[in-house]
């Protein structure tokens, strides 16, 4: 092998460089973030400090720091160094250092603190990223839809930068709310390139085609489905395209009506065939923002709907001339087939925990002639408590007369004659307008720690509660400047997307209508809230369940000033909250001022809660999520029915009700009388019934209930599938709080 050559030559020069600015300048060298040593030069400091603090009149409408202050800075940041005669410096030590000045004199200079968060880094550790990659590192399972794998492990790493960019970009009281644990900001990985979660308008695809890319350079173009199945793979790509796009679930309304027309002449066998693939699509793409399942749910009505009997059909790139109401017998068709292939589940047996199947509960669907479908339904809630339903029958939901959809975990969207002034329009697609529903933010309230700060006075709860959602509001705003420099940047196409009409070939609407989209304000922990002000759980008295339903009115109230205030859409709703209610509890547990008071009411193992102090956060620890009663009440079924149906026409936003469903098999009869009895009798409008499953990961088996071995083989090696808050999903992807309150659930025989 050839000798390697010293360049003798090469580093004398260099340490002749270094010498002679380290004598002439009496200073260090300093290695640049990219791998240069350079020589000390306090201009660099100067000209960073004019360049990035530019952001402060884009991001908060401040002026940037003068050249004056600059100089005095740099000046500081200089001496210090000096002082210290380090043999080297890094380039972000000497930033970090900058920014320390900047803290100090922010207490004579209070805009500092914001030119502070402007110049600093974002990031991680390398420790904490090399976590990730072992798959030691996850933070507190914020999202049991993800599983380890690289892609996994790519977008942890991004979300930590995303997270501590946007809070750092944000006003401080806002950022310093959500850190603390006031309100919590979701999906902040998100909060300044995507708006939340869409519910669809699959005509518009039915009838403009598909560009994937919202544009058509970067992907091929599919103009409107002629065939049964390039339809039902349209409407599969429109989903995973959305998540592209959204940071929440994607769905479609009405979505067995919509593709009737292009179901008939089918047998029943090709029929079920199109809906076994589209079920297969969806939870085998498993490509969705860091490598998840499409998250996506499904309306669907089992006849047409009144509202729609007279509506041109849109099909194959065509306006009418015929009607959805000449289509029952092919919504029916397509209802069951959807239905039957749900029951069937996997190759495994164990259920499609995507699409989420919406049963659309509405009067005329109550006839007889439909007692066979929905007999259907409820064999598949007795065997995997799959479904869900979107009741339609209380009054506040129009009794059938609006538009409706649930998106996510039960946030509810809806239009109506009375709401929308292009209502018409849009049902019947005139010049391309359609109904398009969905969010943009949500920010959860943590309802316990109002109590704490109160102490039993209710003006103290009311005015705290209205403080934290005017910061909501704020955190609304801030997102709303964000995306509007999104849009105006191109960044959200397929959303934003125009194509052109197939038969005039002008500009169509964009997919999505953004006035219509809207801010969602969620409360989590109602019942630990009313337990701590008066002592009982909302199970307990009628006095804890008074006072809530008298602090949510009166936030309604208040939530329609806002409105009114603003200009934007906002709406009060029971938040999902799948970590939020373990992080709410976990931050008011290790917080001095509310440590003691919440070891009264916070949920789980409080013995683990000595493991807070070493630093762990995945705690069997919780709260009760938005407005339910506790999970581990055993109150008969009535009684849970009576306490949480009153609070539905009050969240505007969404909410659920939960039927915990015990091991022993399930009538499907009985179960359909229950449904009958919710849906007639009370003011839930969205239910779902949840069964619990073991499946072997030896012979696959799937059986009923939580067990420890499997019924078929003996296995120990076994997994637990049920409902996290709104859809199914492999246990072991839950954060322990989650896990603690599914072995906590009182479940019932029905």
């Amino acid at each position: 092998m050839p000798k390697r050559r010293n360049d003798t030559k090469g580093q004398t020069v260099l340490h002749q460089f270094y010498k002679s600015a380290r004598v002439y300048r009496g200073m260090p060298m300093v290695r640049t973030t990219d791998g240069y040593l350079l020589p000390w030069d306090k201009k660099m400091i100067i000209e960073q400090l004019l360049r990035e603090t530019q952001l402060a009149r884009t991001v908060f409408g401040l002026e940037p720091i003068n050249g004056g202050y600059a100089v005095k800075i740099a000046d500081e940041v200089e001496r210090r160094v000096r002082l210290s005669k380090p043999k080297f410096v890094s380039g972000p030590m000497i930033r970090e250092m900058t920014n320390n000045v900047l803290l100090e004199w922010s207490e004579e200079k209070p805009e500092f603190a914001i030119y502070r968060n402007l110049l600093t880094r974002v990031g991680a550790p390398v420790y904490d990223a090399y976590q990730i990659d072992t798959g030691n590192g996850f933070e507190a399972k914020e999202n049991a839809n993800l599983q380890p794998n690289p892609e996994t492990v790519h977008k942890k790493k991004a979300d930590m930068l995303s997270k501590e960019e946007y809070l750092l970009l944000m006003p401080p009281e806002l950022a310093t709310a959500h850190h603390q644990g006031d309100i919590h900001i979701h999906t902040l990985e998100y909060f300044g390139s995507r708006p939340f979660c869409q519910d669809w308008d699959l005509r518009y695809f039915l009838y403009y085609g598909l560009l994937p890319d919202g544009k058509g350079f970067q992907s091929s173009v599919a103009g409107p489905a002629k065939q049964p199945e390039v339809a039902i793979l349209h409407s599969v790509k429109v989903l995973a395209a959305g998540q592209t796009n959204f940071s929440g679930g994607q769905g479609f309304m009405y979505y067995t009506l919509f593709l009737a027309p292009f179901i008939r002449g089918l047998s029943y066998k090709q029929v079920k065939q199109l809906a076994q693939m589209m079920f297969y699509e969806l939870t085998q793409t498993y490509v969705t923002r860091g490598g998840q399942l499409v998250f996506s749910n499904i309306q669907l009505p089992m006849g047409v709907p009144e509202i729609w009997q007279d509506v041109p059909v849109v099909t194959r790139g065509r306006i009418g001339p015929d009607v959805y109401g000449n289509y029952e017998d092919e919504v029916q068709t397509f209802f069951r087939a959807v239905t039957e292939v749900a029951l069937e589940g996997d190759y495994w047996g164990k259920p499609f925990n995507f699409p989420k199947n919406e049963n659309y509960v509405s009067p005329e669907f109550f006839k007889p002639e439909y007692d066979d479908l929905w007999m259907l339904v409820h064999e598949s809630v007795a065997k995997f408590g799959a479904p869900y339903f979107d009741n339609m029958l209380p009054q506040y939901r129009g009794y059938g007369k609006g538009i409706s959809c649930y998106q996510c975990c039960a946030y509810q969207f809806t239009a109506s004659p009375e709401t929308d002034p292009a209502f018409h329009e849009k049902l019947y697609f005139e010049d391309g307008q359609h109904f398009s529903m969905g969010g943009w933010q949500v920010v959860s309230l943590n309802m316990p720690r109002l109590a704490y700060r109160s102490k039993g006075d209710y003006d103290k709860l009311l005015e705290a509660a209205k403080e934290n959602m005017r910061l909501a509001v704020e955190v609304f705003k801030t997102k709303r400047m964000w995306m509007e420099r999104a849009m105006g940047n191109n960044m959200i196409p397929f959303a934003t997307q125009r194509p052109r009409d197939p038969g005039t070939g002008k500009r169509a609407p964009p997919a999505v209508d953004f006035d219509e989209l809207v801010f969602v304000i969620g409360v989590v922990g109602m019942n630990e809230m009313v337990q701590f002000f008066t002592g009982s759980q909302l199970h307990e008295s009628q006095d804890a369940l008074r006072l809530a339903l008298r602090l949510l009115l009166d936030l309604e109230k208040y939530r329609r000033g806002l409105e009114m205030k603003t200009g934007m859409k906002i709406m009060l709703a029971r938040t999902p909250a799948e970590s939020t209610v373990q992080t709410f509890a976990i931050k008011d547990l290790v917080s001095p001022t509310y440590r003691r008071f919440a070891k009264t009411v916070v949920k789980g193992d409080l013995e683990r809660a000595g493991a807070l102090a070493k630093g762990q956060r995945d705690l069997p620890l919780y709260y009760s999520n938005g407005t339910h009663t506790y999970v581990g009440a055993r109150i008969p079924l009535g009684q849970k029915l009576d306490i949480e149906h009153k609070f539905f026409p009050i969240l505007s936003g969404g909410n659920i009700f939960h039927v915990w469903l015990g091991e022993a098999s399930s009538d499907p009869g009985a179960l359909y009388k229950l449904t009958q009895r919710i849906a007639r009798h009370s003011q839930i409008g969205y239910f779902s019934y949840t069964k619990d499953l073991t499946v072997c990961s030896g012979c696959n088996t799937t059986s009923p209930g939580l067990l420890e071995t499997c019924v078929g083989c003996g296995s120990s090696n076994v997994r637990w599938w049920s409902r996290i808050t709104g859809y199914y999903s492999d246990v072991t992807g839950w954060n322990e709080g989650k896990v603690r309150e599914l072995r906590d659930r009182y479940r019932i025989a029905v």
